[in-house]
Parts: C-alpha cells; structure tokens; sequence
C-alpha cells in the first residue's frame, strides 16, 4: 500500500465489503488501468518522471485506495514529541511507533546541551570536517562512543543509511565477498552494491549456511566480509554471537555487527549484543550504530581498531564529501550517552520489563509475534497488507497508534504491525494497547474472506 491516501473514518462492515466489491467490479478497471504503453524507437530519450520503474503501481495503488476508502496510515503527522504518548490529527494516542527506545529524546539535560550547542556553535559547522568543520564535540562523542563499545576509536557520520553505505562501499571491492543476513538493513544492501564485492545472502540466522558458503567460498577472495544486526529491526530477534565470532575466526573474515537498535536495549546496562553475550568486543571487527534511536540525535558511526577509523576519516566518500555533524545533534546525542553509561534512573531496566511484558500479554492473547524474544521490537504478524493496514487504522481510531509493516518491506505473508517498546511506557498503557490489538484483530478475522475477494476485485 502506497502514502498519499485520503483519511476516512469507520470500518468495512459485510454489507459495505459487498457494496465495494460491487463497485470495484465495476470501475476499477476504468480507474485505475495503466495507459497503454507505445512503442519506443530505439534510442528515443525519455524525461518523463512518471515513467520511472514503480511510479504506476503506486498510482494505482492509490487509486484502488480511494475506491475502497482506505485512509493511509502512512506520513501521519505528530504534532508533539512522540514518546509514549503523542498527538495526532488532535488526538492523543499511546504510540508504538517510535523508537525512542529508552526516553531520552527531550529529556531535560539532552535539550539543554543541544540548546547550548547552538548557542556557541550555531545550528551548522558549515564546512567538511576535513577541511574546516571540525569542532571539539566530534572528537568527544567518537571517544566516547569508542570506549561504550570497548573498542580503539569511532567516527561519526550525518546519516545513519549513508555510514553503512560509506564504510561498506569503501572497504570492500571487486576482489571480496560480502556475506549478510538476508534480513539485513538496506542500507548494506546498497553499500555492498556500491562496493563492486560480489554478495550473497544467507537464510535469517542460519549459521549452518553461512558456514557452509564460508568453506566453499572463502579462498576465492581476498576478503571476506560477514554482516548481521544485533537486533533485527523487522522481526525482534537477535544472533548468536559467540557463534559468528568463532565462524570469522576459523575462515578469516572480517564481522561487522549493525548495533542500531541494539544499544541501550541489550545486556543487562544497554551495552549491546556483546554485553548480553558475554563477548569481548574487539573480537567484532566492525560495530556500527546510529544515533538516531536511544540516542535520541540523528546520524550514526563506525567503533572499531583504529586504523579502521582512519582509513575512513580519509577515505570514505560519505565522510569527506559531507558536512560536519552539526553542533545541536552531537551533544544530543553525546548527552543522551553519556545518560545511557550512567543509568541512573534505570531506564534500561524498566524498558526490558515493558518489553517482556508486552511480548508475554500478546502471546497470551493468541497474537503471532513471530520471532520475536521481548528486545523492544514486537511484531503482530497479519500475513496480509491489506489486514495490516487496516488493522493500525482502527488502532489509531481508538487511540493507539502502531505503523503498519507491508510489502514490499516484508513479504506479502509476513506483513504485520510494528511495535516499539520503550522505557516510558506504563504497564497500564502496554496491557490496554495489547487488549485493543487482540480484540480489532479478532474482527478483522471475521471479515478476512470478504477482503480476500475485494482485494482480488481491486486486482481486477
């Protein structure tokens, strides 16, 4: 399903789902077909936008949304902080959407420093860092960021997308191998792309496979680069580092752990995978975080040896080519650290009790939460975009509000909810939240084969 749709209120009762199909029978065909594609001379020069690979089916989609008065759940606009409470279109919901996994974003001291930041810094350093952009916080919170991680030193990048991109895409080429999981981030995707390494996927959390790529594959290349997320950002589950750790051993390959979502959530005082593992650090070639989550910031960084972050302060594109951090956003994040090391109010506690809580009211509730194994990210599974989004529409309705997750972000069968758990949230607030999912999820249930056929009606 596609942004851009209409807001309408109330549900599609079985008397409406046959009125619609009905109607879509009748002119859908005429609303929302694709024009008759011309034939091209070869060569001929194409300028149009609309001719872009996609840009028709998310037109139709569109209007197949109009027809069916689907509102989007897409872009929807908060028009406060979004923590665990905030508003939209002036209602106030209990959201689940974000993942200010530990509450720090507008947190006193973290508003503070940002505030201050601009005040003797102003809200840009105006300039790569390379050149004139360096400022004292940039070494500050890389320093810090180094020692969180245990590790020699970090960099820091504007976008959290752009460092996956700029650190895989220059230190692998057409010599190497890239091995990730198959439900790694795009950004690596793109990175490796960019590389000109050759890639390859492995199964999700299937070590057996990768192994046996590993034997296979290994000395066909000069480097070999293994990829995987602490926490995976779609599902909730986590890797078996201890395992990974001795697999990158044994064939000499480099492992870069994506710690984005994993920092602050994992280990028992946020540290991360390594933490709740029980893993030394430096035994991880490559972490890499954004800052835009616990930290509460945006952009993200590269922890490891120090030749590494050298290498790519001099090296990487993404890094040379763009401006400095700003001044507010670092000591944001900094500032949210610097909380995060100190816990003193025990956020991380509290947010792996929220999570193990909601996690175990939805089981009990029948809810599919897949894979998930209570680390701040809970799926529902739906198994149907449609169900998904209409399921987080009646949500927001009745004051909760959870994005929906569809295709092609996941696989049509695999489409669900997205819940983000966080230190804010109240017991009362994640049990009524569970209550409202499992009982519009019940109704949703009982309309599935009238969906079922208007959706295929829809498809034409």
């Amino acid at each position: 399903m596609a942004p851009g749709w209409p807001r309408s209120k109330g549900r599609l009762s079985d008397a409406a789902l046959r009125s619609l199909i009905a109607d879509v029978r009748g002119k859908a065909p005429a609303a929302v077909a694709a024009p008759a594609a011309e034939p091209r001379a070869q060569g001929a020069r194409d300028t149009a936008f609309e001719t872009l690979p996609g840009y028709e089916t998310l037109r139709m989609q569109r209007a197949a949304a109009d027809l069916l008065g689907i509102p989007s759940p897409f872009f929807r606009t908060h028009e406060q902080r979004a923590g665990a409470v905030s508003r939209i279109a002036g209602q106030e919901v209990i959201n689940f959407a974000s993942y200010d996994y530990l509450g720090l974003n507008g947190h006193p001291a973290v508003a503070a420093a940002a505030k201050a930041a601009i005040d003797e810094f102003g809200t840009s350093v105006s300039a790569s860092r390379l050149v004139a952009g360096e400022r004292p916080f940039h070494a500050a919170l890389e320093r810090r960021l180094a020692e969180f991680h245990g590790v020699e030193d970090a960099v820091v990048f504007v976008s959290g997308h752009a460092t996956n991109v700029a650190a895989i895409g220059q230190i692998t080429g057409p010599a190497d191998l890239i091995l990730h999981d198959a439900l790694i981030h795009n950004s690596v995707i793109t990175g490796a792309q960019l590389s000109g390494a050759q890639r390859r996927s492995f199964p999700h959390n299937d070590l057996e496979t990768l192994e046996a790529i590993l034997a296979a594959e290994r000395d066909r290349w000069q480097r070999v680069l293994i990829v995987v997320e602490s926490l995976y950002s779609m599902d909730g589950d986590t890797i078996d580092l201890p395992r990974l750790v001795a697999l990158k051993q044994r064939f000499g390959a480099w492992l870069m752990v994506d710690e984005a979502h994993g920092l602050g959530v994992l280990g028992p005082t946020g540290r991360g995978i390594a933490e709740a593992a029980g893993v030394d650090p430096r035994q991880v070639d490559i972490w890499m975080g954004t800052m835009s989550k616990t930290l509460s910031s945006c952009g993200g960084y590269i922890a490891g040896p120090a030749a590494l972050v050298e290498y790519l302060k001099l090296m990487a594109s993404g890094f040379v080519y763009s401006v400095g951090m700003p001044a507010p956003a670092t000591m944001a994040a900094l500032t949210a650290l610097e909380l995060v090391m100190a816990d003193a109010d025990g956020r991380v506690a509290r947010l792996q009790a929220n999570s193990r809580r909601f996690l175990e009211r939805a089981g009990a509730a029948g809810l599919d939460t897949g894979l998930a194994q209570g680390h701040a990210i809970v799926p529902i599974i739906l198994g149907d975009s449609l169900q998904a989004v209409l399921l987080s529409n009646r949500l927001l309705e009745r004051g909760i509000n959870v994005s929906p997750i569809v295709h092609p972000a996941v696989p049509e069968k695999s489409a669900r909810l997205r819940c983000f758990i966080t230190a804010e949230h109240t017991p009362d607030q994640i049990d009524r939240a569970v209550a409202v999912i499992a009982e519009e999820r019940e109704a949703l249930r009982h309309e599935a084969p009238a969906m079922a056929r208007l959706g295929a009606a829809a498809r034409g």
